[in-house]
């Protein structure tokens, strides 16, 4: 492979906003009980130039230094809390965080993507996200969406991925032709820490629904991302074949690889080494949830942790196709929105 690969990074959440939106977002909040305080969309007042600031200090800034050329970028995730308020209240939230994000792409088109965040709210039918996902697909050029698998914030009372709960998106998925990330939001649950427990105990919880199921067959073309390395999945491989087998299941790599991919934020060389010898090379995406959950330096190389190029370039077990594949050729193929995009741009 000659060709130099693209750094498509598949998961950047907008995590250095201009504190007005979190201002914004607490005066939503406090006028929850109180509607006549309701801040309307209109009154958040950020400017290009503080968006400009925002991102050229920071995402932008580390892009340039550590050599990866777009993100495919979103809402953050820890903001994102379903669980606040009723759905009245979350679809203005994903609005004006979407918007943001939009703007962001439209100052910076080589760089910056969209991905939707959906207006999620526990118990709420799911057709309720149809008209944002819209919106941020048809009139924004997003290329996916970020789903929650779990709206209460750590207590899980939605129903599996498997359910009919949630195919009025799927739905959406297959006509759109777009891949969701599966990603959790900020955990209120004492017992589960946000970063640390929760996003990784969902990601294997999302993983673990759709082994015991056949979601797959009523959809055979959707494609669920499962962020931060997978969770516990790769990990614990002998495990999830071991179950597939007594549930009678088919081969794992059958069963689920055609529909399911994982990214690479996992912020060391062994994990990012297991992760590619366990899964195949096709499944896994670049990622680096910059200026995310872990921003210290390891002091055992002296980089920061989520420095993930270093990884895939230090890796032994890579060869110069696989890492094409997994800088852009992957991203182009669960993403076929963004690969368009690209080819429209003679990229």
């Amino acid at each position: 492979m000659n060709k130099k690969p693209m750094i498509i990074d598949c998961h950047g959440h907008y995590t250095t906003a201009p504190i007005a939106l979190e201002d914004w977002r607490n005066r939503q909040v406090a006028a929850i009980n109180n509607p006549s305080a309701m801040p309307k969309a209109s009154e958040l007042k950020i400017s290009d130039d503080e968006l400009r600031e925002s991102i050229e200090k920071n995402q932008l800034r580390l892009m340039r230094e550590r050599g990866s050329d777009l993100t495919i970028f979103s809402p953050r995730a820890s903001f994102m809390a379903h669980h606040i308020g009723d759905f009245k209240i979350s679809s203005a939230w994903a609005s004006v965080c979407n918007e943001l994000c939009y703007r962001i792409s439209k100052l910076y088109p080589d760089n910056f993507i969209g991905a939707a965040m959906l207006p999620q709210s526990p118990g709420v039918d799911t057709a309720t996200c149809i008209p944002e996902l819209e919106k941020c697909i048809k009139e924004y050029g997003y290329v996916g969406i970020n789903l929650n698998p779990d709206p209460s914030g750590g207590h899980w009372t939605a129903p599996p991925l498997s359910d009919r709960y949630w195919f009025p998106i799927y739905e959406k998925m297959v006509e759109y032709d777009i891949p969701a990330m599966i990603h959790v939001s900020t955990s209120c649950n004492p017992c589960f820490h946000t970063t640390g427990a929760h996003y990784l105990n969902a990601d294997t919880t999302a993983f673990m629904q759709c082994l015991t199921a056949d979601l797959f067959k009523d959809f055979p073309t959707l494609r669920f991302i499962i962020p931060h390395g997978g969770g516990a999945v790769p990990y614990h491989w002998g495990r999830f074949r071991g179950l597939a087998q007594g549930l009678k299941k088919p081969l794992l790599k059958d069963h689920l690889l055609n529909n399911i991919f994982f990214d690479t934020c996992v912020y060391h060389q062994p994990g990012i080494d297991l992760l590619n010898t366990v899964i195949p090379v096709k499944n896994v995406l670049f990622a680096s949830e910059m200026v995310g959950a872990v921003r210290g330096i390891d002091p055992e190389t002296g980089h920061y942790f989520d420095d993930t190029k270093r990884y895939i370039e230090a890796s032994k077990i890579l060869s110069d196709d696989d890492r094409f594949q997994i800088y852009e050729g992957n991203a182009r193929r669960v993403f076929p929105r963004l690969d368009a995009a690209l080819k429209a741009k003679g990229k």
